[in-house]
């Protein structure tokens, strides 16, 4: 009875060089593959701050709220961004109270809101503000941002400085308006620097009429800026 032998072919010539042609076009691929942004950490003076953010004429073609899906749960822990919020800034000796007692959304409290230096016991009363708001952020460089780098900008919560608890119809004066044009009663200084804080995290641009603003405080108030690159 005759056997079946099996067949091993052998790799021609022409295998054998694509294959190692192929390893070294992987490795430059792979070299030429750009590498996951790292964070980065910036302190210095205001001055030094301002000066580090990048001026550029404002843009704000084609924004649309709806471009920031904000107040998401990030963690899955039923509580959204503006909860996060209102429990991190809560007063501590006033104990908080939820509307069900799974604790997903913050009734009542006390929350001091620094612009008009105004304290607030229901959560009702108080809005979260994008210390740079969106349709400034969309115009200073977050039009160019993906889908999920605006999510997570519109629920930052890595930085206090970027989501503020403070009275609502404060935040509805400031509505989507810059430093040229708007800032807070009190606590000037505090707030054109958590601003240019902000900017710097998330690489925002100024126009030459914010610059100008920021420059001039910058000229007077003390304040140091330490951020982290998101």
């Amino acid at each position: 009875m005759s056997r079946s032998r099996k067949l091993h072919h052998r790799p021609t010539a022409a295998r054998r060089w694509s294959s190692a042609l192929l390893v070294p076009i992987i490795g430059a691929l792979l070299l030429l593959a750009p590498a996951p942004a790292q964070a980065a950490t910036f302190s210095g003076t205001l001055a030094q701050a301002v000066a580090a953010v990048p001026t550029a004429a404002e843009a704000n073609t084609g924004y649309d709220r709806t471009l920031f899906k904000h107040w998401v749960d990030a963690n899955g822990d039923c509580q959204n961004a503006r909860a996060e919020v209102l429990i991190s800034e809560a007063e501590p000796d006033t104990p908080l109270t939820y509307t069900t007692s799974g604790k997903c959304t913050v009734s009542t409290g006390r929350w001091f809101s620094y612009y008009d230096r105004v304290s607030w016991t229901l959560a009702s009363d108080v809005d979260i503000d994008h210390m740079v708001p969106l349709a400034e952020a969309w115009g200073s460089g977050a039009s160019g941002w993906t889908a999920a780098r605006r999510e997570a900008y519109a629920n930052d919560l890595g930085d206090y400085r970027t989501l503020v608890g403070v009275t609502d119809n404060v935040n509805q004066s400031k509505s989507d308006q810059g430093p040229s044009t708007w800032l807070p009663t009190y606590d000037k200084c505090r707030y054109v620097a958590e601003w240019v804080a902000v900017k710097i995290r998330w690489g925002l641009t100024a126009d030459s009429a914010e610059k100008s603003v920021l420059n001039s405080y910058a000229s007077t108030c003390s304040n140091t800026v330490t951020v982290t690159t998101a």
